[in-house]
């Protein structure tokens, strides 16, 4: 066998392995998952689809959530024995809590919404940073602290986590919580157990990579996951640059015991894309 021979047979041999592994991340019809890492559905990915109908799917496949609802959503969940595992919180992704003018509007509705929440049994709230739009990070970060901290009481009375999402500034441009250490700098600073980040490992992949060891290294900072196939955010198999079954696998070794929520936008059969994705991560 020549240099060429062994090239083609080893390119043919993985091609084999991919397949396979694809193949046996399929559930079974009918099959349930393990369950191990809890799944969820975000919503938005899927604005073709009724709610109704997502939850309806998402149930058959043995997902538990349906996320990134908004009050009058709330409830459609439970129809179908899911619930909602982030509800949409006081403020917009661009306008953010590390502008000090936007306290006082953002606690008040938090306020507002944070017993709802409660009430609906959602076990975590979304909030942003914010643009930079020339603001230090240091200042942007010391500003966040300062306006969570006057929600996070009543969030701990309530039994509710408030969670601040990780986005990379390349799709969100000039998003300042766009780094795992410095959401982590605004986890330390808040102080309560009541206030985490929600990791999204397509928007780390984009902006820092190393995802595992991150995951791991700042593990007791993070209250909830996103997915997304990284470049593009569609599927989350074999056709992109992450292994999330070894990445599910990282988190479910650590102890995690909250939600990991698909947010890819699938490009093929959205019901199909979804049960392949559950079955990846069912680890």
């Amino acid at each position: 066998m020549n240099r060429r021979e062994f090239l083609a047979g080893s390119v043919a041999a993985a091609g084999t392995a991919a397949m396979a592994s694809a193949q046996s991340a399929q559930p079974t019809p009918g099959g349930k998952l393990k369950g191990r890492l809890k799944q969820s559905v975000c919503r938005w990915c899927y604005g073709k689809m009724s709610l109704d109908d997502l939850c309806k799917t998402a149930a058959e496949i043995g997902y538990q959530s349906v996320e990134l609802l908004g009050e009058k959503e709330w409830d459609v969940p439970k129809k179908y024995g899911l619930t909602c595992a982030v509800a949409n919180g006081p403020n917009p992704i661009p306008k953010g809590w590390n502008r000090v003018e936007n306290h006082d509007a953002f606690v008040k509705e938090a306020e507002r919404l944070l017993p709802l929440v409660r009430a609906s049994g959602i076990p975590n709230m979304i909030v942003f940073s914010g643009n930079r739009d020339g603001l230090p990070d240091a200042e942007g970060a010391k500003n966040c602290i300062a306006g969570l901290k006057r929600i996070t009481a009543l969030a701990e009375q309530l039994g509710v986590t408030i969670v601040m999402e990780l986005l990379n500034s390349k799709d969100h441009k000039d998003y300042q919580c766009d780094h795992t250490a410095w959401g982590v700098e605004v986890v330390k600073g808040v102080g309560s157990p009541r206030f985490k980040l929600l990791y999204d490992i397509y928007h780390m992949q984009r902006m820092e990579g190393d995802v595992i060891q991150t995951i791991r290294d700042n593990f007791q900072h993070i209250a909830h996951f996103h997915t997304g196939g990284v470049p593009g955010r569609a599927e989350i198999d074999e056709t992109q640059e992450l292994n999330y079954r070894t990445i599910c696998q990282a988190i479910v070794d650590a102890g995690f015991t909250g939600y990991l929520a698909q947010e890819f936008v699938p490009k093929r059969d959205p019901a199909a894309s979804m049960r392949q994705a559950a079955a990846i991560c069912d680890v």
